[in-house]
């Protein structure tokens, strides 16, 4: 849509029209304008998946691997085509925007929504990030680069105040947003955070560097609930108010406007950045799209298990991988993830899968007739109970698997009921009247013994078995954080025997109170096995089979957005567990079920290590073709895993007196352990294939001039007996400089494939921005002259070549 349309679009409006538009019309809906033949647009969360405008587990989306699995693909034109996919999710829910991708860095490990962020390296995240967005926005649907800026962890991330110099900002935080700027991105979400003394929602950075220097011509929308003012948003360069009706914005801002307090041509602005995207996204014309069924296109879950499989990063490998099935009569799967794996982390970026593929059910599937698989679950870490769902319960009132969901009157009268599927409901309707909501479910027990059966939420909650009161209390509301308060709440529990397998009558109510959401959930658990007793089971099956594979990882309260991680101990005893079966067979395979580092303190005594990242719907498929050598594993470590907690360089998320000091400046990921001259557990781009490569030459120029892009090249041979993918990276070092650096930085990568015996080069692009500074006196970019050390290897620890190159200023024309 061209400027003049744009401009007589703006002309047709009151002010009072054009303030409508700028706040949201619904949680999930921007206003519509009949005026101007301006549909509402409809905004959904998308990181893993594209959930669409409810929380319904009715409406299933097909789930991706996670965002550092995405991250560890080391493959853009993957990334770009899965964006592909979730734009045409997108498009079937009738979404136009997604609000992904997140570009917030790894700062540290114990960041709770690390499983949503691709990377510890700006250059990394911002060549990833890019991809996706290229991939949604291809298909007309718009990709929103979130939360600028330094946003990096969960710990009061609504008040801290983030303290950063501005050329750490620069290189390392602003980054991937340029790079999202420059691949086109239609949106910028604005952080619930501050950034040296200022909120997002109302930044200069907004401006410049943001709209300014980068050009940047869309949307900034505000994170949910993240506008707290009218005056300073309206006067700086934040466009949109999410979500809506009620906001800072509306009546307030027209007459804020009115009394000369907020420019007239700022508002124009907004309205135009907002009416561009309509017509980017076909908003002035009449909504075609419907939300069709799930698809179960084979392309789609193809391309999914493809992506589990390009994503897992094998860690170790002590010849025991891949597995071949000819020679196993046996093979033993110990945990509690390898049947029921953690396939999306926790918060608002969930989706609700049609169907999910175990690790289990793929091993067994593909040694079905060949070998015999014996299960041992053994403890989840935690305990962690799951929701009521169709396994097991069914509801009371019509017999259906699921559960039965009501909304009470303050009398108890019924004023709404329906049949679901799942007891974790975050938006039941609410009638008017509304008081209570309350859900029950018939369950038939599998086991008896002491059961843990829980209620999610806030206010006055009971919880009945059988008419038995097991909980009854008031929890009241202790944040303000949206993602507790209405996507995880906590969940209070409370134990039960049940002496028999005769089905039992679960209900649980939630009285309503303002400001405490609607979100209720119910749970229950089984009586949790022994572990010692679990522990010995396992052994004994590991003994005596041909290999095992002992699946571990975190639990949903682990890893989840809204809270930061206190340590990196997998739990459960999940550590004894893989210590007593790797001692009785060397062929143990451990596959770590995580969106982050964890502490894996028995890595050198186990026969290979693969992580699987949360690997989304395909799971079992995708990680099976790993174990049995379909696929190669394709994936490189994205972040660097230390060894223990302590170890770690940087590790801070707990604010002090309501600040967050980057204290660290340039010096994140690779680069701080650099620094500390310390050897972390696997370095960042660390990652084993099924063959073996020789760098045989390397060819760099001798001179560049600043500014200007090179190549390396690199001549590898594939050494070993199958064909198979390797990821060249390049680092780059300025010992002499005359200004603090990283002692090296990541500066670029080419994968490349080839058949055994085959020579094959890696073209490694360096581009201009690898060898600039940000200089603070002078605000602006800088290169510095002089000679620059470039090294090519297999990580930032697995270097097998160096040289120099001489940076020379551009010539001067006169």
């Amino acid at each position: 849509m061209d400027d003049s349309t744009l401009d007589r679009h703006i002309g047709r409006l009151t002010l009072e029209q054009k303030a409508r538009l700028l706040t949201g019309a619904t949680t999930w809906r921007t206003a519509g304008e009949a005026d101007i033949g301006l549909r509402e647009m409809v905004l959904s969360d998308g990181p893993a998946g594209v959930r669409g405008e409810a929380w319904d587990e009715r409406r299933p989306s097909a789930l991706l691997p996670s965002a550092s699995a995405l991250g560890a693909l080391w493959d853009e034109e993957l990334v770009e085509e899965l964006g592909g996919l979730v734009a045409a999710e997108a498009v079937r829910k009738g979404v136009d925007v997604v609000l992904a991708p997140t570009l917030n860095l790894h700062r540290t490990p114990l960041g709770g929504r690390h499983f949503e962020c691709f990377s510890e390296d700006p250059e990394l995240t911002g060549r990833t990030g890019a991809a996706l967005i290229r991939g949604i926005q291809a298909r007309g649907v718009a990709a929103t680069a979130k939360h600028y800026v330094a946003n990096d962890s969960e710990t009061d991330r609504l008040t801290v105040d983030v303290r950063v110099s501005e050329r750490a900002l620069r290189e390392v935080y602003l980054a991937p947003f340029e790079a999202a700027v420059e691949a086109g991105v239609w949106l910028v979400m604005a952080g619930y955070n501050s950034v040296n003394g200022a909120t997002m929602t109302a930044h200069p950075l907004l401006d410049e560097p943001l709209k300014g220097e980068w050009g940047f011509d869309g949307v900034v929308v505000s994170d949910w609930g993240a506008l707290r003012s009218t005056e300073e948003p309206a006067r700086a360069a934040l466009d949109l108010a999410m979500p809506g009706p009620q906001s800072p914005w509306g009546a307030e801002l027209v007459q804020a406007v009115k009394d000369g307090r907020v420019a007239q041509d700022a508002v124009d602005d907004k309205v135009r950045r907002l009416l561009r995207l309509a017509g980017r996204v076909g908003a002035f014309t009449p909504y075609l799209r419907h939300c069709a069924p799930v698809q179960r296109s084979q392309r789609t879950r193809a391309l999914l298990r493809r992506a589990v499989a390009a994503g897992s990063v094998l860690l170790a490998n002590r010849g025991v991988l891949p597995l071949d099935p000819a020679e196993l009569s046996s093979v033993a799967v110990v945990g509690a993830h390898a049947a029921s794996p953690r396939t999306q982390g926790g918060g608002s970026a969930g989706v609700f899968p049609s169907d999910v593929v175990t690790p289990l059910a793929g091993i067994r599937s593909r040694l079905r007739g060949r070998a015999r698989v014996v299960h041992v679950p053994c403890p989840l870490p935690g305990g962690a109970a799951a929701p009521l769902g169709t396994d097991g319960c069914s509801d009371p009132r019509s017999g259906a698997p699921g559960v039965l969901l009501r909304v009470l009157d303050e009398s108890g009268r019924e004023l709404h009921a329906e049949h679901r599927l799942s007891g974790r409901q975050l938006e039941p309707d609410l009638p008017p009247g509304a008081h209570t909501v309350e859900i029950s479910a018939l369950l038939r027990p599998r086991q008896q013994g002491t059961w843990t059966f829980g209620v999610g939420g806030f206010g006055r909650m009971t919880l009945t078995v059988d008419g038995h009161t097991v909980l009854d209390g008031v929890f009241p509301r202790e944040t303000d954080d949206p993602a507790v308060v209405h996507v995880n709440p906590p969940v209070q529990q409370a134990s039960t025997e049940l002496t028999s397998k005769r089905p039992v009558l679960v209900t649980a109510r939630r009285e309503l109170l303002p400001g405490s959401g609607r979100a209720t959930v119910v749970t229950a658990a089984p009586p949790q096995p022994d572990a010692e007793r679990t522990t010995a089971a396992a052994v004994e099956a590991a003994r005596e089979a041909d290999a095992a594979i002992v699946v571990v990882g975190t639990d949903e309260h682990d890893e989840t957005e809204g809270y930061d991680r206190r340590n990196l101990s997998l739990g459960g005893r999940q550590d004894d567990l893989v210590r007593a079966v790797a001692a009785v067979n060397p062929r143990t395979v451990v596959v770590v079920n995580s969106g982050g580092p964890v502490e894996m303190p028995w890595r050198q005594d186990v026969g290979a290590l693969l992580l699987a990242w949360f690997p989304g719907q395909e799971a079992g498929a995708g990680l099976t073709d790993v174990l049995f050598g379909l696929e190669e594993p394709g994936g490189r470590l994205p972040t660097t895993w230390g060894a223990s907690l302590t170890d770690m360089p940087v590790t801070r998320t707990r604010p002090a007196e309501g600040r967050l000091d980057y204290a660290e400046g340039l010096h994140i990921g690779h680069r701080a352990w650099l620094r500390a001259g310390r050897a972390p557990a696997f370095w960042f781009g660390h990652g084993l294939g099924y063959t073996s490569w020789e760098y045989e030459a390397v060819e760099a120029p001798a001179k560049v001039t600043a500014g200007e892009a090179f190549s390396v090249r690199v001549h590898l041979r594939n050494t070993g007996t199958r064909a198979g993918r390797e990821v060249v990276q390049i680092y780059a070092a300025r010992p002499e400089s005359a200004v603090e650096r990283p002692v090296r930085w990541f500066a670029g990568y080419a994968a490349v494939r080839a058949e055994p015996g085959r020579t094959v080069t890696a073209e490694v692009e360096v581009a201009p921005r690898a060898l600039r500074h940000w200089s603070q006196d002078e605000h602006a970019w800088v290169v510095e002259p002089g000679p620059y050390r470039f090294m090519a290897g297999r990580s930032a620890g697995d270097l097998r070549w160096q040289g120099e190159v001489t940076v020379e200023p551009p010539a001067l024309h006169g």
